[in-house]
C-alpha cells in the first residue's frame, strides 16, 4: 500500500468508506512469519515457522501459554503479541481468583476482540499489528478462533495466518473432514504437513517451527525440539507416498500468496521475525 491523504489518522475514513491504518495493521499479519492451528473434539495443536531476522541471531518467540487450557500462536508485531497474550493472561488469573473456574474460551475472545476494536475508533491509538490463533479447551469442547486486528473474530475447525499461508490452507481444506475424529498424533502430523508447504523447497526440521498441544487430561505446553524432530523423521516416511500432483497445488497458491503479501519491489518487513 501506498501513503495518501486518509492514512495519517485511523479515524479517518476513505471516500469508498475504508480505514488504511487498520488495513496496514492487516497487511502487517500477511507479512509475518505462518501460524497454523488444527483442533479435533479433544485437542487443538498450534505451530508456526521460526524466522530470525539474521542468521546471527535467534528466532523470536511465536506461541504463548494464556493459561492450562488456553493457548496463542500470533502472526505479526511480537511486540504487540507480548503485550495481548499479557494481557489475556491476566484476565483468565483474574477470572479463576474470582470465580475459581476457567475462563470460558469464547469470553475471552470476545474480550479480546473489543479490547482491538477500541483502537480502531480512537485518533490516539493505533491497531494492533498481529493476528492471534487462540486455542483452547472448555467444558463446550475444544475451540480455534482467529482475532484480527480489526476487532473480529471467526471459530474455525482449522486456519493458517501469515507469509505464504495460502499453502497450508489449501492442504487444511483438503484435510478438515477428518479433523473432528483426529487423533492426538495424526492432528499434530497434518500441523506438520501444513507448516511444510508453507517453507517452500526448505528443508523440515525441529529447528524451524515450534508445535504446541493442549487437550483433554493434556495441559498446554510446547513440544521440546526432540519431540517435534522424531516426529518430523516419522512421518517424513508418509509424505514421501503423497502424489506430485496434490503436492504441487499447495505450492502454486503458496507463490501466489506470497506475491499477494508482499508489495511488489519491497523485501520482508523488519517485522517478520
Amino acid at each position: 500500500m501506498f501513503r495518501n491523504q486518509y492514512d495519517t489518522d485511523v479515524t479517518t475514513w476513505s471516500p469508498a468508506g475504508r480505514l488504511f491504518q487498520v488495513e496496514y495493521a492487516m497487511e502487517a499479519v500477511k507479512q509475518g512469519s505462518a501460524a497454523i492451528g488444527l483442533r479435533s473434539k479433544t485437542h487443538v495443536v498450534l505451530a508456526c515457522v521460526n524466522k530470525a531476522s539474521s542468521e546471527l541471531s535467534s528466532h523470536q518467540k511465536k506461541i504463548f501459554k494464556v493459561d492450562d487450557h488456553i493457548g496463542v500462536a500470533i502472526s505479526g508485531l511480537t511486540a504487540d503479541g507480548r503485550v495481548l497474550s499479557r494481557y489475556m493472561r491476566n484476565e483468565c488469573i483474574n477470572y479463576s481468583y474470582t470465580y475459581e473456574s476457567q475462563l470460558p474460551v469464547g469470553r475471552l475472545v470476545v474480550q479480546l476482540a473489543d479490547k482491538a476494536q477500541v483502537c480502531t475508533q480512537r485518533s490516539w491509538k493505533r491497531p494492533y499489528g498481529v493476528g492471534l490463533l487462540v486455542g483452547g479447551l472448555d467444558e463446550s469442547g475444544a475451540h480455534l478462533y482467529y482475532n484480527c486486528p480489526s476487532g473480529n473474530y471467526f471459530e474455525y475447525q482449522a486456519f493458517a495466518i501469515g507469509s505464504r499461508s495460502q499453502a497450508a490452507k489449501t492442504f487444511l481444506e483438503r484435510k478438515f473432514d477428518s479433523f473432528m475424529e483426529a487423533t492426538r498424533d495424526n492432528l499434530i502430523k497434518d500441523a506438520i504437513f501444513a507448516l511444510r508447504e508453507t517453507l517452500q523447497g526448505e528443508k523440515m526440521t525441529s529447528s524451524v517451527c515450534t508445535i504446541a498441544i493442549l487437550g483433554v487430561g493434556e495441559a498446554f505446553h510446547i513440544l521440546d525440539q526432540e519431540t517435534v524432530q522424531s516426529l518430523i523423521n516419522e512421518f517424513e516416511v508418509v509424505g514421501e507416498d503423497t502424489p506430485t500432483d496434490e503436492a504441487s497445488a499447495p505450492d502454486q497458491a503458496g507463490d501466489s500468496d506470497q506475491g499477494a503479501a508482499t508489495p511488489a519491489g519491497q523485501g520482508p518487513a523488519p517485522m517478520d521475525i
